[in-house]
């Protein structure tokens, strides 16, 4: 299990018009901002990027408000891992857990995910909390993210498993968000 000193929540590019494209958009900006959310109060770093935003729209404002005390690493390949400040910033983290939500599954979550994976970490896909706009290339994505050795959670299941039992100090913050 992953372990609240040890862990970081990764955003990827959770993006303009493109996000409210994704299948289940609604619930998906509901459970990425849970994450968040989560990750604030448990004092997770975060990490976020976005994939060329004077083309595809700067974050989400449902998301970027949650996220303004953190400036996004912007990028131009699919894979975060591709990006030296990426890279500078999660080695800087000495983390070696990651939790990963944001679109697309299929191109930037999967990409980032495999080089992550090859980088030594160790990786947990919030399921719930990525999307695609076709279902089935989120499905085929998560699979083969599995195949590579990555874990699949819940964005529910991230937050209790940092928890570990109902006497953690912010057991109650955290509560109020799942319920």
């Amino acid at each position: 299990m992953f372990s609240i000193t040890n862990s970081a929540l990764l955003v990827i590019d959770v993006q303009g018009n493109l996000a409210q494209r994704m299948h289940k958009a609604e619930h998906l900006l509901e459970r990425i901002c849970l994450c968040i959310k989560a990750a604030k109060i448990m004092e997770l770093p975060i990490i976020y990027t976005e994939q060329i935003p004077a083309k595809l729209g700067k974050t989400t404002s449902t998301v970027a408000e949650l996220l303004r005390d953190i400036i996004p690493i912007e990028k131009t390949t699919f894979s975060c891992w591709e990006n030296p400040d990426f890279v500078q910033k999660i080695q800087s983290l000495k983390r070696s857990q990651i939790f990963v939500v944001g679109i697309e599954a299929h191109v930037c979550i999967f990409q980032t995910v495999s080089d992550l994976l090859k980088a030594n970490f160790k990786v947990q896909i919030v399921t719930d909390a990525v999307s695609s706009r076709i279902e089935d290339n989120k499905t085929i994505a998560l699979t083969r993210m599995k195949d590579l050795g990555a874990i699949l959670t819940s964005s529910e299941m991230m937050a209790t498993e940092l928890m570990r039992t109902a006497e953690y100090k912010y057991f109650k913050e955290i509560l109020s968000l799942i319920k």
